[in-house]
């Protein structure tokens, strides 16, 4: 289903629909079971969410799967209202199918949803059978080793799973749960938080572990006391359950990688990576990469494996983004993140525990080491100049290490200049807990200083490593791009927002644009202001059907140093987690759908000078005329998602223009913030009643194109 559609014919400027677009995500899924099948399997899924009566089309990103939709259900007093609404469908993995992770999206009548993963596998693969009814007691299913064992964990339910195994075998059963479904909107605390437990024959309880590491998602390495028959164990941490407590279950004599020293290295140079895990064929790699990046690791059976696509994206999303595609019917461990760095690079060298051991660095330098006992603190000495800025950025929490750490720099006499537990990523959507340490500091003197790096907690071991980059700053930026589903009529215009993910300082303004992309599609005000990290611009789409979903690409310029860089714009979803905290993930595809036309084949023009200037404190005033094939008397026009403080105090509509006055709260926006406001255009009709009282009757036009505006000093 991921083929795109040519599409001829080109928008006038600034074209608004006459209907009103479709709701972005207006349709939308909650989850998939099960989330993932064997190459050559034909099974049936349930998908759950909102909106999805009539599917239209089903979109699964890369090849070799088809699918069927044949069931629709949505039955009354749901508990959960977003997941009420389920579809069934049929799908055929192809045998030759790439393996890996999916993205898999529905078309409805109202719009294109969101997506969810969907995994290809190579294992045998056990289904619970899906209900909506909890079991009155503990489920208990066969299942032979290896395999993927699929199932969803009702209120109150427990799913057991029994197997046979020997004496000697060292069996991994590593459980994916908020992998799939990675925030619940609506659920405490965010997602379904799995254990897992393995008994015997007798029901004695051998293992259990509600987590690995910082990771909800559990997993247990277990080595049969003797031969015979066995039990897992799955259930909700707090026995709650819904349809969309999904998990996946990869259990057997598999390869798992615990953890990689160093967690990255050199672009270009070659890499000498120590593995240590379960089931390994070798515990060291030997990686060369051409460019810097973040790049999944893993292992099969054989030998070692890595992907050939450069990911770019920020670190935690790296294990479950991409799907890798090979054939072998080998076992493949687990994905780590594998950070590339163009900067110089050496090994922490013991003893360095304090300023008279301290480690000489000469700057720039990226610094792989270990917090490798309790209480240990890696000390690294720099020379630094009079206002010399140093940045001290630690890696280990998004590069899967459990080191929660703390940042110090000293002066030679020992006196504190700076200090950083957490700095927060905003990048990485699937950190909830951001534990890695960033200082930016002004040196005040020429002279020796002292960078101390320790873990919060006084913990330490092995698996406690880090990267540690000590320079200046090296200024660049990332881009996300949400939502990654696109819903607009035939000629009409939709809003999506851009996050600016700066580094080191930098300001600048960064100009977008989009990629490749067939005729007609176009941005309006595609630039983030200087200093601003987030805005809202709007897509105008062709006046034709796309028929299908179609892929854009959106890239992002500014100028680092005297020259040009060129970043891609990566898709996300903003994601809810218990009912507050919002989360940018990255996803693999940006979907738009066009669908239905404009009747009205309206227009609009902007009338006066932009940016609009509107002073803090004061007012702005915009002319803009509007033209369309329908009748109307005026206009009037309505803020979508204004900024705090800003709104629209006055506007005097007329048959073709309307002057809108905006007004900004001083207490709330200060002069300097710039970005684009979205105006959404009603037309007004004159209507008279039997009682001869004159009403105005207001009809949705559409979305005008994003107008660019700043808050000046009054």
């Amino acid at each position: 289903m991921n083929r795109v559609i040519p599409v001829v014919g080109l928008v006038l400027a600034f074209a608004l629909t006459s209907t009103p677009s479709l709701a972005q995500q207006n349709a939308r899924i909650g989850y998939v079971y099960p989330a993932g099948s064997r190459q050559g399997a034909e099974l049936e899924l349930v998908i759950g969410g909102r909106s999805l009566a009539g599917i239209v089309s089903v979109y699964i990103s890369g090849k070799g799967i088809q699918t069927f939709a044949f069931g629709y259900a949505k039955p009354e007093n749901a508990p959960t209202p977003a997941i009420a609404e389920t579809v069934t469908l049929r799908m055929t993995i192809a045998p030759d199918a790439p393996t890996g992770r999916r993205e898999l999206r529905l078309e409805t009548p109202s719009g294109l949803t969101n997506p969810l993963p969907f995994w290809v596998g190579q294992l045998p693969e056990f289904k619970e059978k899906p209900s909506r009814t909890p079991a009155p007691k503990p489920s208990l299913m066969d299942v032979a080793l290896p395999a993927i064992i699929n199932g969803q964990v009702l209120p109150g339910e427990i799913d057991r799973y029994r197997f046979t195994a020997k004496k000697g075998q060292k069996l991994v059963f590593a459980a994916s749960a908020r992998d799939l479904v990675p925030y619940l909107p609506d659920a405490v605390p965010g997602w379904f938080q799995a254990v897992m437990a393995i008994y015997d024959a007798d029901g004695k309880e051998l293992l259990y572990a509600d987590d690995f590491r910082f990771h909800p998602d559990p997993v247990l390495y277990f080595e049969p006391p003797a031969d015979g028959t066995y039990v897992v164990e799955i259930r909700d941490a707090l026995f709650r359950g819904r349809e969309d407590f999904v998990y996946r279950i990869a259990a057997g004599e598999l390869p798992y990688v615990k953890q990689i020293f160093p967690l990255g290295g050199r672009a270009g140079a070659g890499n000498r990576v120590q593995l240590t895990g379960w089931n390994l064929p070798s515990d060291v790699l030997s990686l060369k990469f051409p460019e810097p990046g973040v790049f999944p690791v893993f292992v099969r059976k054989q030998h070692a494996v890595l992907s050939e696509r450069r990911l770019d994206l920020l670190i935690d999303a790296a294990l479950d983004r991409r799907a890798e595609s090979v054939s072998s019917t080998e076992s493949f461990s687990n994905r780590l993140p594998f950070a590339v760095d163009a900067l110089p690079e050496c090994l922490e060298r013991e003893p360095n525990d304090d300023a008279k051991t301290a480690q000489d660095i000469a700057m720039p330098m990226i610094v792989n080491g270990r917090i490798d006992k309790s209480g240990d603190w890696d000390v690294f000495r720099i020379r630094g100049k009079a206002g010399q800025t140093l940045i001290a950025d630690v890696r280990a929490r998004r590069l899967q290490s459990p080191l929660d750490s703390v940042l110090r720099v000293t002066d030679a006499a020992g006196k504190q200049i700076a200090l950083n537990d957490d700095h927060e990523d905003k990048g990485a959507g699937l950190v909830t807990h951001h534990a890695d340490s960033l200082v930016q500091v002004k040196l005040p003197a020429d002279g020796d200083y002292y960078v101390h790096l320790g873990d919060t907690q006084k913990a330490g071991g092995t698996e406690y490593a880090y990267r540690l980059r000590l320079s200046e700053p090296q200024m660049d930026f990332d881009l996300r791009i949400v939502p990654s589903s696109l819903n607009v009529r035939g000629g009409g215009t939709v809003a999506l927002e851009v996050f600016a993910l700066r580094k080191d300082g930098f300001t600048g303004p960064i100009d977008l644009s989009l990629k490749d992309a067939p005729p007609g599609f176009r941005l309006h005000a595609a630039r983030v202001p200087d200093g601003q990290d987030r805005v809202r611009l709007t897509l105008a789409a062709p006046p034709i059907n796309t028929k299908e979903a179609i892929s854009l690409s959106l890239v992002g310029r500014s100028t680092l140093g005297g020259q040009e860089v060129v970043r891609t714009v990566e898709p996300a979803e903003d994601m809810l987690q218990a009912f507050i905290y919002h989360h940018v993930v990255p996803v693999s595809e940006f979907k738009v759908l066009v669908s239905g036309r404009d009747p009205g084949n309206t227009t609009a023009r902007y009338l006066s000078d932009l940016p609009v200037k509107i002073p803090a404190g004061g007012t702005g005033k915009l002319r803009v005329a509007v033209v369309s094939d329908v009748s109307f008397d005026q206009v009037r026009l309505q803020l979508d998602e204004p900024p705090d403080g800003l709104s629209i105090k006055d506007q005097t509509p007329r048959r073709n223009e309307t002057e809108v006055v905006f007004e900004c709260d001083a207490g709330k926006l200060k002069p300097g913030l710039k970005g684009n406001l979205i105006l959404n255009a009603y037309a007004g009709k004159q209507e008279s009643s039997a009682k001869k009282k004159t009403t105005l009757r207001q009809t949705p036009m559409g979305m005008l194109p994003a107008l660019p505006f700043e808050i000046v000093a009054k």
